[in-house]
């Protein structure tokens, strides 16, 4: 009872704030109702790479991945990356604003928590080269992977598996050389003990990073590769 009045006291002394609109939210999500209600989420995608696709085409993959199918077996993301979504995800990546990540966790559990199906054993967060880093100073996919696990009770491996060299960021290339970018970037770094998997990360934009993962988790004998992002580009 102290606890809960102590809660109500600060809401009400120092209520916190949309960090989109600027409005007092009140509670401990920093996003507004209408500020959530207006931003890009996606109804209806793709089941393997939530590829936006029409209301009435539910439950369906889409051509691509009918033709090409990725390594992974299926997607979550909430968000085509628009706007403000992106506003969000850049001031997490480039300006270190670290307070985004229990917004973006707190909404993905969300999502994950009304699945049917069940969920992984093991959360593995897209690895940064040990370059980039040092330079950023944070993953934003392992910060990301952190909180949901502990928000749905799964674990999490930031070191199962590394990135093999520094790779040139997958928005500034065609998608040819995204394919060549990518190729042999990730390796494992010791033993695969769980056969179901979530790949983490921000932002999907053709879904190259996570196949790749995908296929060397594969390789190392994991049945059934998640991947769960906040927003998918394209």
């Amino acid at each position: 009872m102290v606890y809960n009045y102590a809660q109500w006291l600060q809401s009400r002394l120092f209520p916190s704030h949309c960090r989109l609109c600027g409005a007092a939210t009140g509670t401990t999500m920093k996003l507004c109702a209408q500020c959530l209600a207006d931003s890009p989420w996606i109804r209806n995608a793709c089941i393997q790479c939530s590829t936006p696709l029409p209301q009435h085409a539910e439950n369906s993959r889409c051509g691509h991945c009918q033709q090409r199918p990725p390594a992974f077996d299926t997607t979550t993301a909430l968000f085509r990356y628009q706007p403000p979504v992106d506003y969000l995800i850049k001031q997490l990546k480039f300006a270190n604003e670290l307070a985004i990540i229990p917004v973006l966790s707190a909404l993905l559990s969300a999502r994950l928590t009304t699945r049917a199906a069940p969920l992984p054993s093991l959360l593995v967060p897209v690895p940064l080269h040990h370059t980039r880093l040092r330079e950023r100073g944070f993953n934003q996919a392992t910060e990301l992977a952190r909180r949901v696990g502990r928000e749905l009770g799964v674990r999490t491996d930031q070191r199962l598996c590394k990135r093999n060299r520094k790779t040139e960021p997958q928005s500034l290339l065609s998608p040819n050389a995204r394919r060549l970018n990518l190729r042999n970037a990730f390796s494992m770094q010791r033993e695969l003990v769980t056969r179901h998997i979530a790949i983490i990360d921000d932002v999907m934009t053709t879904g190259h990073t996570g196949n790749e993962l995908a296929r060397v988790l594969k390789q190392a004998g994991a049945e059934h590769v998640e991947v769960w992002v906040i927003a998918r580009a394209g």
